[in-house]
């Protein structure tokens, strides 16, 4: 344990130390804004709620002056509160969950953001943002409609019987009022499976998984030893293509299709047509299409299993699932992201705990059962491969 060394308090100062003394004193605003609390006896109270994925102030308009802001965690893993306006950009540390903390400023009239900066803007990107109003400040737009949620727990579409063809009205609009946004995807490349092994950075990872409830540390320790996150790879063959469009909140939709022959000779066939609405039994949970976002890893969203990423995008979906021309199962799950790079381009290892910074180019896609149902006849029971060298073409609709 360290320990912080004592020193004696001396008695005497110096002019120029009582003169700065005496302007800190003077200056609740300076004391605030340099770390210190707001002195004012008046301090407005901002009680803050946040969970996955919102943040919630309560009151969310105040007058100018020293304010507390009382911070509560209700959510499942850790989070912060940043505020930022004005010049100004202060943050608390980061909360655990069930657990409290204070910031204490001194504001002048005008418009905040109140946002969580953990993960590094995912989990504003998330929806985690509200807005805080101060003095005279007008506000433009309701906080609910200004910090429009990317979290998506999307409507499941209609089943497409196998089509692919997907073409919204141009001038279509989600429920924010934005246009909705398409991207088409190709992957290309080399083509590797991987199979399960050990996780090649568990000791980073195993600091992400003590946060977690105790029933999620068991599952996630287990996969750490022998999951779907390994170095265990063998190159095969394949392609993929797929249009995947976010509306927003609800109303994501996805189509596509992928082929590949697996390590062991069989050929897979994975036909995408619907979204799905909650994809994974640990929280938090996702659904539909999200484009945009850094996660993974020791951000604070989904799984520490993986190194944290850069998506341009993420889905999750439904697809009818065919082995040697046989049908396996019409409601695969599936899980694609078009990610920042994590694999080296010699012996397709995974060769960064943070690969946030890597150019976006590898396509990944994971296939596993619907709950309840029989692992696939494959090495641990599900499908993973990924093309390293893709891309994909955005647009708004």
């Amino acid at each position: 344990m360290n320990t912080v060394p004592q020193h004696p308090v001396h008695r005497v100062f110096s002019s120029t130390g009582l003169l700065v003394l005496s302007v800190l004193l003077a200056s609740p605003r300076l004391a605030a804004a340099t770390g210190g609390p707001a002195t004012n006896a008046n301090a407005k109270t901002v009680k803050v709620t946040l969970s996955e994925w919102k943040v919630q102030l309560s009151p969310d308009k105040i007058p100018v002056g020293p304010v507390e802001f009382e911070v509560s965690n209700t959510g499942s893993i850790p989070h912060a509160l940043e505020v930022e306006g004005r010049g100004l950009e202060r943050k608390t540390a980061q909360i655990q969950p069930g657990a409290t903390a204070t910031l204490q400023l001194d504001l002048p009239a005008g418009r905040y953001e109140a946002y969580c900066p953990v993960g590094k803007g995912s989990h504003k990107m998330l929806g985690m943002l509200d807005h805080l109003t101060v003095g005279d400040a007008q506000r433009s737009a309701s906080s609910h409609e200004e910090s429009r949620g990317g979290v998506r727990y999307a409507e499941s579409g209609a089943a497409m019987e196998h089509e692919m063809a997907m073409e919204p009205e141009s001038d279509e609009k989600d429920e924010y009022g934005a246009g909705a946004k398409r991207m088409n995807v190709t992957g290309g490349g080399p083509v590797i499976q991987i199979l399960p092994g050990p996780f090649p950075f568990a000791d980073s990872a195993a600091a992400v998984i003590r946060n977690r409830p105790p029933d999620q540390q068991a599952d996630l320790t287990h996969k750490a030893q022998m999951g779907p996150y390994s170095n265990n790879v063998a190159t095969i063959s394949g392609d993929i293509s797929l249009v995947a469009i976010d509306h927003g909140a609800t109303g994501d939709s996805v189509a596509g299709i992928a082929r590949f022959t697996a390590k062991d000779g069989a050929r897979w066939i994975v036909v995408m047509d619907r979204v799905q609405t909650k994809d994974i039994p640990f929280n938090p949970r996702f659904g539909g299409v999200i484009m945009g976002l850094f996660y993974h890893g020791a951000s604070g969203v989904h799984t520490p299993l993986v190194p944290t990423i850069r998506s341009s995008l993420a889905l999750w979906a439904f697809a009818h699932l065919y082995k040697n021309d046989q049908l396996v199962s019409d409601n695969a799950m599936v899980h694609i992201m078009l990610l920042s790079r994590t694999r080296r381009t010699s012996d397709w290892a995974l060769d960064c705990w943070d690969c946030s910074d890597r150019p976006v180019e590898e396509l990944q896609l994971q296939v596993t059962p619907a709950p309840n149902t029989a692992p696939f006849d494959s090495p641990g029971g599900f499908l993973f491969v990924n093309w390293e060298k893709s891309g994909g073409r955005s647009a708004s609709l």
